[in-house]
């Protein structure tokens, strides 16, 4: 076989890995989410557990406060963004009124200035329409269908997250003693560092994710958003999805200050307060509380995002960044593989 072939033989096979790679992850989606969430928080509260273990506690003890803790957290972020989803809903007449003539001067606009024509925007709106279809008892069905999957993987998550903290040691000496006596100890440093850079990262977010929370409830408070706190809270928490978030929180506080209101003074109010704490989260925050961490060129960021985004959907965004910190780690532990750690990473320093 000559040279030429051998390398098209080596792409295709490549491109070919590579298809059926994404593929079974999307596929095994269901399983793989609550696994891969319960690894990242495991890793969130090994310190904790270990603490408690050390001080006033058994192993099973502290795993089951630890996951008791988590699970408190995530009742009360869900219970904010229910709280909030409601207020929407009840405050929806009022916003409609509000925007209705907004709206009409938009359109005004779009018919003078582009080609737009009314029968484009009725025939969008009536294609619009169509999403909702489907007898109410297939609604119900479909709705309730969603509801208990997402609260199995919800409890399935938690799950998993007590047992890798009970038997973290188990599973660490299985991966040990899945290579050779001589680089055992190699093995154990990829584990440690893989643990320490998620765990730093995902702390150094926690922190962030209050200043950030803090300072939005300070600006849209100040501007009349109504439920401040809330939107606050929930734009913050939106942060953990590289550059996407920020966008997504600027909408939702569109969506609940302005678009409740109308007024001019609270969209001037909200452009302000996202314009100044995006520019002390990119400048001032992020260097110095999350630092460089988890060294990963934004370019890689973008893309890890992006493919997240595509095989698991929002929970595959905000995972991604954890997921391909610790596949740099271990890129960069590995001889033959160090070339590619490098390309992921975002050290500028030249040999």
């Amino acid at each position: 076989m000559t040279k030429g072939k051998k390398i098209l033989l080596f792409s295709t096979l490549v491109i070919l890995a590579t298809y059926f790679l994404f593929l079974g992850l999307s596929e095994a989606r269901a399983f793989l989410i609550p696994v891969a969430t319960a690894v990242i928080l495991a890793l969130l509260m090994l310190p904790v557990s270990a603490w408690m273990e050390k001080g006033f506690m058994n192993r099973v003890s502290a795993s089951l406060l630890n996951t008791f803790i988590l699970f408190l957290l995530s009742l009360g972020f869900m219970a904010l963004v229910s709280f909030q989803i409601k207020n929407f809903f009840d405050d929806w007449p009022q916003i409609k009124e509000t925007m209705e003539p907004k709206i009409e001067q938009l359109k005004s606009f779009l018919f003078e200035h582009t080609p737009l024509e009314k029968e484009d925007l009725e025939q969008a709106g009536g294609t619009g329409s169509l999403l909702g279809s489907g007898s109410p008892s297939q609604q119900a069905a479909t709705f309730f269908g969603t509801a208990m999957g997402f609260f199995g993987d919800y409890l399935l998550t938690f799950i998993y997250v007590f047992f890798l903290l009970n038997y973290r040691h188990r599973f660490r000496e299985f991966l040990i003693r899945l290579f050779p006596k001589e680089q055992k100890n190699e093995v154990k440093e990829v584990i440690r560092k893989s643990a320490r850079v998620t765990q730093k990262y995902l702390v150094g977010k926690f922190f962030l994710i209050l200043i950030l929370a803090a300072l939005y409830s300070l600006g849209l408070g100040i501007s009349g958003v109504d439920n401040f706190i809330m939107v606050s809270i929930l734009a913050a928490v939106l942060s953990l999805i590289p550059y996407i978030g920020n966008i997504i929180g600027f909408g939702l506080a569109m969506a609940f200050g302005y678009l409740s209101s109308g007024e001019t003074g609270v969209l001037i109010g909200i452009l302000i307060t996202f314009g100044i704490a995006q520019f002390l989260e990119s400048y001032v925050l992020e260097p110095y509380i999350v630092g460089d961490q988890v060294d990963l060129h934004p370019f890689f960021v973008i893309i890890g995002v992006i493919i997240g985004s595509m095989v698991w959907g929002v929970m595959g965004m905000i995972l991604s960044i954890p997921i391909l910190a610790i596949i740099n780690v271990v890129l960069l532990n590995i001889q033959p593989l160090k070339p590619f750690g490098y390309l992921l990473s975002n050290d500028e320093k030249e040999n």
